[in-house]
């Protein structure tokens, strides 16, 4: 397979283009080393060692997952200082305390008291700590207790003073920066997000408690402002790859996106003007709900042709407009789709093909699973 060009894979299949995510990987580095903060890269989006290892520019040290799958699959691979970021689920706090006793750091993210008192219930052992997060809402309103509701304080105040259990940091997602549409919208996100997470923290420091803050989400990393200079840890993950939905918020360029999905034409459908293609959506998600103009992907080299539906396992395309002329797309033309979400589109892949300059290098597996 090395060696070989992408046409040589059977369809659809995942590509990616390893120089690409290098470069998207180091422009990272380098915009946090300048805003001097620390990157904890989010492992969510493709999910294998070998995209990690860039990311983390070889470490293999702090990252941020969001499944105990990842932090496991990490784990049993040489990672350590990881970050469950997402609210304890209570199922799952034995496997949480099996990683913690295991790992030089494992840490967890919590919004409610009654996960508290799940921490409680089981001390770690050989005198460890619960090493834990606090998850606020700066105004994504997802996970999290609000920023500005005298319980987050509460919550604060009592992870503290509860033996066994430290008050790691300050966590906040600014998922609302994905409603943006150019720089100025995101970093105006970007700025809210990080003065309320400044505001919270000085409330903290007026009871005495210190801890580190982080905010993040690739749009807002893409174009930091100035503030988050002062945050402790940013948490960025899509940048690896990007998708046409970043490219459309403005946080990159399309050329700039690492991934994309081989299909073939497999049928031609002249009286609904409309080609056939083997790209349903369990090759590529239904994620975006056809919201760009080119419907569920951006067709490379195509701008005229849409992505008007899939089923399970067939896609429809279709022009922009005019007449379809199918010499132009004779059965087992390949066309190539940037997809509207990476992270949709790369879960419903169980390899990655990965290629440098359009010649194949080898293969990414990912860990899938809760």
């Amino acid at each position: 397979m090395e060696g070989e060009a992408l046409s040589s894979l059977c369809t659809p299949a995942l590509v990616v283009d390893v120089d690409k995510v290098k470069r998207n990987a180091q422009r990272m580095i380098e915009r946090c080393q300048k805003l001097g903060v620390q990157l904890r890269p989010h492992m969510k989006t493709h999910k294998t060692l070998e995209c990690a290892d860039i990311m983390t520019g070889g470490s293999r040290r702090c990252v941020v997952v969001s499944t105990l799958a990842e932090a496991c699959f990490y784990a049993d691979h040489a990672f350590d200082d990881i970050l469950y970021a997402y609210s304890l689920p209570f199922d799952k706090v034995e496997r949480c305390a099996a990683l913690s006793e295991r790992l030089d750091l494992f840490q967890i993210l919590l919004d409610h008291p009654q996960a508290l008192e799940q921490l409680k219930k089981r001390p770690l052992r050989d005198g460890r700590q619960w090493h834990v997060w606090l998850k606020v809402d700066c105004g994504n309103g997802r996970a999290g207790v609000l920023h500005s509701e005298p319980e987050a304080l509460r919550l604060a105040q009592a992870i503290t003073q509860t033996e066994g259990v430290e008050l790691t940091g300050v966590y906040a997602h600014c998922g609302n920066t994905y409603n943006c549409r150019g720089v100025e919208q995101i970093q105006a996100v970007a700025q809210e997000t990080t003065s309320l997470t400044l505001q919270f923290m000085e409330k903290l420091k007026a009871v005495g408690i210190t801890c580190k803050s982080s905010i993040g989400s690739t749009p807002s990393c893409s174009h930091p402002v100035t503030d988050m200079a002062q945050l402790s840890e940013v948490h960025p993950g899509n940048y690896a790859f990007y998708d046409a939905q970043q490219s459309m918020i403005g946080s990159c360029s399309l050329d700039d996106v690492a991934v994309r999905v081989l299909t073939r034409v497999i049928g031609h459908s002249p009286h609904r003007n409309q080609l056939l293609i083997d790209c349903g959506w369990t090759g590529l998600s239904l994620d975006g709900a056809g919201k760009l103009p080119t419907g569920y992907a951006v067709i490379e080299g195509h701008p005229n042709l849409k992505l008007l539906s899939m089923t399970q396992e067939h896609g429809r395309v279709e022009p922009i407009s005019g007449q379809l002329d199918y010499s132009k797309y004779p059965l087992g033309t390949l066309l190539t789709l940037i997809p509207y979400h990476s992270c949709a589109t790369a879960m419903m892949h169980p390899v990655y093909y990965v290629h440098s300059e359009g010649r194949l290098v080898g293969k990414w597996t990912p860990t899938r699973g809760w």
